[in-house]
């Protein structure tokens, strides 16, 4: 009697890219943080629309005149960015160590030995859904704020030379922050010690680096958050010697810095899962 071995064709990219999407919102963890975010970051930046436009009455004539400025600081506030940062990173950490946690990821590579077009998949997956929820949250966010401020006349439409920055910079602060968390959560495969050096590598090690030595400063604008403070600064070139000083890299260089975190954090993650064991 003759045992023919039948083959199991390898899965293809686009089969890799369903099953990942399947996982990720099949994870009520998923809605839960992204739902709840997103109301909080566009009460956040419309709260301090707000508070402008209560407070407007009162400003000088110098603050009128360059309101605009303070209008685009509404539209996505720091506070905002944090809160966003913290969910994206979440996010993306949990999609790698949640199947390290429940055991699945032993069964996921029996399914597809070729841990690399796993991974990227799944890097493409989360950049696709983060890139969605941030562009839906900074969207909202510009929407919501100027509306509010529009009462007081002073609203910005998102043709306002600068605005357009604001949104799409804030809108990628998503994806880049949860690729980041993907690679920690590649390395480290602990979701509590994932999520405390995620933070402290994307919120706090920001706030500790002083720009008052050379090496220090390039260190602080090589940082993800700096980036995005830096492209949502749109009046750069008006401000005061001593502001400006916090702010010395350039518009092409933020954007440069978003694109090398992404694209390094999303090689450490690959490479990090196909290198070592189970």
């Amino acid at each position: 009697m003759t045992t023919v071995a039948l083959t199991v064709p390898a899965p293809r990219f686009t089969d890799l890219l369903a099953a990942e999407w399947l996982k990720l919102r099949s994870l009520r963890s998923t809605y839960w943080a992204i739902g709840v975010s997103t109301l909080v970051v566009i009460a956040v930046n419309a709260n301090a629309a707000r508070a402008d436009y209560v407070n407007y009455p009162h400003y000088n004539n110098v603050t009128r005149d360059q309101f605009a400025n303070t209008a685009l600081f509404d539209a996505f506030t720091n506070g905002a960015a944090m809160i966003l940062v913290l969910t994206a990173a979440s996010v993306g950490a949990v999609t790698v160590v949640g199947e390290y946690a429940t055991g699945l990821v032993r069964t996921t590579f029996a399914a597809v030995p070729d841990r690399r077009a796993l991974m990227s998949a799944k890097a493409a997956v989360v950049t696709a859904v983060m890139t969605v929820y941030g562009a839906v949250v900074a969207s909202a966010s510009f929407a919501a704020s100027q509306a509010i401020l529009s009462g007081r006349g002073v609203g910005l439409s998102i043709s306002y030379p600068g605005a357009l920055r604001v949104v799409v910079a804030s809108a990628l602060l998503a994806p880049v922050s949860a690729l980041v968390g993907m690679a920690m959560g590649a390395l480290i495969r602990h979701s509590a010690t994932t999520m405390v050096l995620a933070t402290g590598l994307l919120l706090l090690l920001p706030i500790f680096v002083t720009e008052r030595y050379h090496w220090t400063a390039c260190v602080r604008n090589a940082l993800p958050f700096n980036a995005w403070d830096r492209l949502v600064q749109v009046n750069y070139g008006h401000m005061p010697y001593r502001l400006a000083e916090r702010y010395p890299t350039t518009v092409t260089g933020a954007w440069t810095v978003f694109a090398v975190w992404a694209a390094v954090a999303a090689v450490v993650t690959v490479v990090a899962v196909d290198r070592r064991d189970v």
